[in-house]
């Protein structure tokens, strides 16, 4: 009898599928002699689509994206969970470990908007110029965003816009704001457009298959829009007492992308936050060492910070850096 594939669990969502399509590849690449398969599970956020990301409150439960995959792990009917890291909780149920993350890609936003050449002029719908800048939209512009690290950084360079929720996927979000005149611009993840085969091309379109016509896109720099923790990064979860699994995941890891994530879930953990608490950090890896940057806005008024260490002390950077802003 031939022995029982190694089961990947993955929401069913474009972007989750997507990225657990390119462990399933790396898999069978490193482990030709092993089966792999994917196995679709539904999740609570997947469930909540009316739900405000922008406001969290109690009733919401933690691990929204995450919680049914790792129940699958638990109960056996996965062996493997892909998440993207920054819906990874920073506690884990017991018996379960972050045990790999693949090299992490760009971690920059990007401001999505319409494009002056291609908006109707007699439309109320406004257009832009290519590579346009947060400085460049009209006064009290509408910036739609669910995210409270995005709308507390936005409002930084822009005091005077209107930001207001979205949902919905990618595809959804870009069709939103070709659509409706009311919205001006939203903010995405670089990572996320680009692992759905969309890009950006120099003078500032938009391209791909589910993209409306006249879609223009500016990537935001990290000075002016720090990434949320473990943005670009995935995150790979398994049973704490699998060995077998843990020597596949030491194929898939990518040292460095690991302990940059480790101090910025660190510090996540130090702030008592979740994937939604408005703060950001990024830490990148020079030689021997590793820096920290994190910015807080839970207490009014950013807090910002930043650190450097070994880079073995990840997880030390990432606490020091939250007793700092606390």
């Amino acid at each position: 009898m031939s022995e029982r594939p190694i089961i990947i669990g993955t929401r069913g969502s474009a972007l989750a599928l997507a990225q657990a399509n390119l462990m399933l590849a790396q898999c069978r690449a490193a482990f030709p002699q092993l089966a792999f398969e994917l196995k679709i599970i539904k999740t609570t956020g997947d469930k909540l689509q009316t739900a405000s990301m922008a406001k969290p409150d109690a009733s919401l439960p933690k691990g929204l994206f995450t919680k049914e995959l790792e129940v699958a792990l638990l109960n056996g009917q996965a062996d493997l969970a892909v998440h993207s890291l920054k819906d990874l909780p920073t506690e884990l149920p017991a018996g379960l470990r972050l045990a790999a993350t693949p090299e992490r890609a760009d971690v920059r936003d990007v401001l999505i908007y319409r494009s002056a050449e291609a908006t109707p002029a007699l439309t109320k719908r406004r257009g832009f110029k290519p590579n346009a800048q947060l400085v460049d939209f009209p006064k009290h512009a509408t910036i739609a965003t669910s995210s409270t690290r995005r709308k507390a950084q936005l409002l930084v360079v822009r005091p005077d816009l209107n930001i207001v929720e979205i949902r919905g996927n990618v595809a959804t979000r870009m069709k939103k704001v070709a659509e409706q005149s009311e919205l001006d611009a939203t903010v995405l993840a670089l990572a996320g457009i680009t692992r759905l085969n969309f890009s950006i091309s120099p003078d500032g379109k938009l391209h791909g298959d589910a993209v409306p016509t006249g879609l223009l896109a500016t990537v935001l720099a990290v000075e002016s829009m720090l990434p949320c923790v473990g943005q670009a990064a995935i995150g790979i979860e398994i049973r704490s007492d699998d060995e077998r699994l843990a020597n596949i995941c030491g194929r898939l890891n990518h040292l460095n992308t690991f302990q940059c994530v480790t101090a910025e879930r660190a510090f996540l953990h130090g702030m008592g936050g979740g994937c939604q608490s408005p703060v950001a950090a990024y830490a990148e890896i020079a030689g021997n060492h590793i820096t920290l940057r994190a910015v807080s806005f839970r207490d009014g008024p950013a807090k910002r910070g930043a650190g450097s260490r070994p880079r073995t002390e990840a997880a030390a950077l990432g606490e020091q850096l939250a007793t700092q802003l606390r």
